[in-house]
């Protein structure tokens, strides 16, 4: 509750932007709530409507002219262009077939006062607006290379050692920021090459967490090398109020953050969540997670009501400033739990800063995103670790707001693996919701997983879809696999397995986004920051440390 009230203050100093006067496609769903206008198809095509000053023909000869269009006629040569008033401007929407099997095949906005063409799309690009590239649409400055790469540099220094260059901490780091690169070309609408790089960062850390989480090993020379870890504390704080004053002064709230406001506001007035008609009028459909998530938002709706109007949502700025702060918090809280006395207080303050320092992180709370809701979940199972109902209960949360980490149960259930299967039983009582595994089903994935997707390698090439199946199998067996090996495990191990699942799952989603990076960052930082020990520490004296970390 301190949490929500600290973030709702900061909130309360928002100011809406006033609108547009111009369309602007930035700001329409699912990156805001400026809902496109009414398309108007026209009385005739060979005169100007009143007040344009071009015709419809005028209008398509302009669009003719677009790249994409061009594109697009040279695999479709067949389509038929059709022009409709699109507000004060034209949209030129070009059609491949006839009767029901006319298909929308590319599309041109035409500024009807210049003859500009403002926008044209084909291919994923036409269905898929964020595989358009518009500048800053989701976390704004974040994106900035001013912003950007001082936080890489934030990210990595306290932990380079200049005395050990070859450390294998500093790939893994280097890794994980390796996923800026796919940004890049993300933010440029260049999907065909953003998708593809993704995969080897996921595969790198998966591949990691499965080392660390089967095969653990203490390595030599301290986990911050060269600052004083007071540094670090001034940068924890610095960080976090510079984080929340960006949000608050220069944040948009995507349709995700939307979502759970409204949710919450149904939830509030005893209105049903999954009735198919979450939001009429806003332009988003927001009944695709679990009910848990919505419930999350209540606090933050109670103070700052939702009015039914997108330009205006506090409550998922404060709430995607406290999903933030929560997660560090407990980053702070789990390292003195993996480690006892000073050495924990550091390793605490390290994960906090990890977190804070990482890009990703913020683009997330800056696109007031509900990801680190699951962060702060994952980070909360592991502080109760040692309580199976308790973490069953966390790890219920967590699959009660998205449906991924339901496949953490399997580990969960057995934990560091003492008393097994009397942990599982009291893990599986706390764990299912009251209408079993199908209400779980329902609640959380449906949508999600008949979506049609360009953000996966699965939805933007298609032919290799036969081997999805493959992939989910093995998460699956995954997911089992290690929660029965190795039979004995280490807190450290345990979230390092985790960060495993959740990464082999994410592979196999029609739907991937880097949202995502958040949901087994702080597993990972935990797993690696851990087997930082210092020097002169013996094997001998890490095997005789049953509950400490590896």
């Amino acid at each position: 509750m301190l949490i929500a009230t600290l973030a709702a203050l900061a909130v309360a100093l928002v100011v809406p932007a006033p609108a547009a006067a111009d369309e602007d496609f930035a700001n329409e769903p699912p990156f805001g709530g400026e809902l496109p206008p009414p398309l108007v198809r026209p009385s005739s095509e060979r005169r100007p409507p009143s007040g344009f000053e071009l015709s419809g023909r005028e209008a398509i000869r302009i669009a003719d002219g677009a790249e994409a269009v061009r594109d697009e006629r040279a695999e479709s040569p067949q389509m038929r262009p059709v022009a409709f008033e699109r507000g004060g401007d034209w949209q030129v929407s070009y059609f491949a077939g006839s009767g029901p099997s006319r298909t929308e095949v590319a599309k041109a906005v035409v500024d009807d006062e210049s003859g500009r063409v403002l926008g044209a799309w084909h291919d994923h690009q036409l269905n898929a607006p964020l595989a358009r590239g518009y500048s800053g649409a989701i976390a704004q400055q974040v994106n900035a290379p001013y912003v950007w790469l001082p936080l890489c540099l934030l990210f990595l220094a306290p932990f380079v050692d200049p005395r050990r260059p070859f450390r294998l901490l500093h790939l893994d780091l280097l890794v994980l920021l390796g996923l800026g690169i796919s940004l890049l070309f993300f933010n440029r609408g260049e999907i065909t090459a953003s998708v593809p790089l993704t995969y080897p960062v996921l595969g790198y850390v998966l591949l990691r967490m499965l080392w660390v989480g089967v095969r653990p090993r203490d390595r030599p020379g301290p986990l911050v090398p060269v600052l004083p870890v007071n540094w670090l504390v001034v940068g924890v704080v610095i960080l976090a109020c510079a984080r929340i004053a960006l949000n608050v002064a220069d944040s948009q709230v995507i349709d995700i953050g939307v979502a759970g406001v409204v949710g919450a506001d149904h939830i509030s007035h005893g209105q049903e969540l999954y009735n198919g008609g979450f939001a009429p009028g806003v332009g988003i459909r927001g009944d695709v997670y679990g009910p848990f998530n919505y419930i999350a938002y209540l606090p933050f709706e109670a103070l700052f009501p939702w009015h039914g109007h997108w330009g205006d949502v506090p409550a998922a700025h404060a709430a995607a400033i406290a999903f933030d702060l929560l997660t560090a918090l407990g980053l702070l809280a789990l390292g003195r739990r993996l480690r006892p006395g000073e050495d924990g207080k550091t390793l605490g303050i390290a994960l906090a800063f990890g977190w804070l320092a990482y890009p990703f992180t913020l683009y997330t709370m800056n696109a007031n995103a509900n990801d680190s809701l699951i962060a702060a979940i994952g980070v909360g199972a592991m502080l109760v670790l040692a309580s199976p109902p308790a973490r069953g209960a966390m790890v219920a949360l967590g699959s009660a707001a998205k449906f991924g980490p339901a496949a953490l149960a399997p580990l969960f259930a057995t934990g560091t693996g003492e008393r097994r299967w009397r942990s599982a039983i009291a893990f599986g009582i706390a764990f299912l919701p009251d209408g079993g595994l199908q209400e779980l089903y329902d609640r959380t994935l449906g949508y999600q997983a008949s979506r049609s997707s360009p953000f996966s390698v699965w939805g933007l090439a298609p032919s290799l879809d036969f081997l999805r199946p493959i992939e989910r199998a093995g998460a699956v067996a995954l997911a089992v696999a290690v929660a029965l090996w190795p039979a004995r495990k280490t807190p450290a191990q345990v979230a390092a397995l985790a960060a495993a699942v959740l990464i082999a799952v994410q592979l196999g989603a029609t739907h991937w986004f880097y949202f995502y990076v958040v949901w087994f960052l702080p597993l990972v930082l935990a797993a690696l920051f851990v087997a930082q020990r210092g020097e002169g520490l013996s094997e001998s004296s890490s095997e005789a440390a049953p509950g400490s970390a590896s």
